[in-house]
């Protein structure tokens, strides 16, 4: 064993949390053990790497993403056994693995043959806080909203919306959510001319461009900046306190008022916080999800140290959901959403 990863096992050891059994929905979402005041600071995460999700049929889900939204298939391998177990928190895992590119982002899939996990709760909100979605920046609005219809995906907004002047820091913005096959919420955008990375205003000849940011709803953002900012290096990168008709028709939530903190890394996708200030009452992420259920969305970040982001992360006392595989280690938010901590090689070569 490389002498990282044992001081890595040794960092994960008492932090382990076995999975539980099949379970019913239920339970309080997972919450930090311990303040943040003894923890070192953090190296800067160098990249969102890439953002996956669970799926139950592969071949649909590839259709799906390659004939409706113009990814393509970069890669499709199978994996499996006792790493995969180690790093997943599972046993008797075997899955096939499917990677999408769009644009300059990486989308992945992974439908889990064995073990079966479990579908998504058919009464899923917008402001449960197991929702996460990416969302595809589009060339023309009216347009992919044109062919999601010819597609007849499942709608969730009441049509695109073009947010208004009475919130500045999204004024402009048209956006529509979506379902896919397995109801993984999903978003299309359109910046306006003065909002949004460059790189989505450059002539592209293309209707979907890449992906901007995968979005998670959070309980509470303060705690959620300990864990991204303050442990994983993340910087944030903008705010908004977005209400109105047009967000509640986004939403599909009567009475929404959200606060939004965008973070980035310096490449990659960012990371978009989504408190409903109101209403209430959005559901917890559930204590029992697993890897191999239809909510669960993974989103791999990369950083410079791997074995010191861990120590962060466990002073915070943040849960693992693995030991270390290889470079790789699996930990969860204050939430409950998951994240795959990747070393960087290259950083880690230029360092020693």
């Amino acid at each position: 064993m490389k002498p990282w990863l044992a001081v890595l096992a040794l960092l994960l050891a008492s932090g382990l949390h076995a999975q539980e059994a099949h379970h019913p929905w239920q339970g309080k979402g997972a919450v930090p053990q311990a303040g943040m005041s003894s923890m070192e600071p953090a190296a800067g995460a160098l990249a969102v790497a890439m953002v996956g999700m669970t799926v139950s049929d592969m071949d649909r889900s590839v259709k799906f993403y390659t004939h409706v939204l113009d990814f393509r298939v970069v890669s499709d391998e199978q994996a499996g056994g006792a790493s995969y177990d180690s790093l997943e928190g599972l046993t008797g895992t075997s899955v096939r693995v499917v990677r999408l590119q769009l644009g300059e982002e990486y989308l992945q899939l992974t439908q889990y043959l064995s073990p079966p996990g479990r579908p998504a709760p058919a009464d899923a909100r917008s402001n449960d806080r197991w929702f996460q979605h990416v969302a595809v920046i589009v060339s023309d609005m009216d347009s992919a909203y044109a062919r999601l219809r010819r597609f007849k995906v499942t709608e969730v907004s009441a049509g695109p919306q073009l947010l208004p002047k009475t919130i500045p820091n999204a004024a402009g913005i048209r956006a529509f959510y979506f379902k896919d096959p397995d109801a993984h919420p999903l978003e299309v955008l359109q910046f306006p001319p003065d909002k949004g990375n460059p790189k989505w205003h450059e002539p592209a000849g293309r209707l979907f461009l890449g992906i901007d940011h995968t979005a998670i709803v959070v309980r509470n953002t303060t705690r959620s900046l300990a864990f991204y900012r303050d442990a994983l290096g993340l910087r944030v990168a903008g705010e908004s306190m977005n209400f109105g008709t047009e967000q509640e028709r986004l939403n599909n939530v009567p009475g929404a008022r959200l606060h939004i903190t965008g973070l980035r890394a310096p490449d990659g996708p960012g990371i978009e916080f989504l408190e409903y200030l109101k209403p209430g009452g959005g559901r917890p992420y559930p204590a029992d999800e697993r890897p191999n259920d239809l909510v669960h969305w993974q989103t791999t970040v990369l950083v410079p140290d791997l074995v010191a982001t861990v120590r962060t992360v466990r002073q915070g006392g943040f849960r693992m959901i693995s030991l270390g595989v290889g470079n790789r280690v699996v930990v969860r938010d204050p939430d409950g959403h998951a994240i795959l901590l990747e070393e960087d090689q290259g950083a880690t070569h230029a360092q020693h």
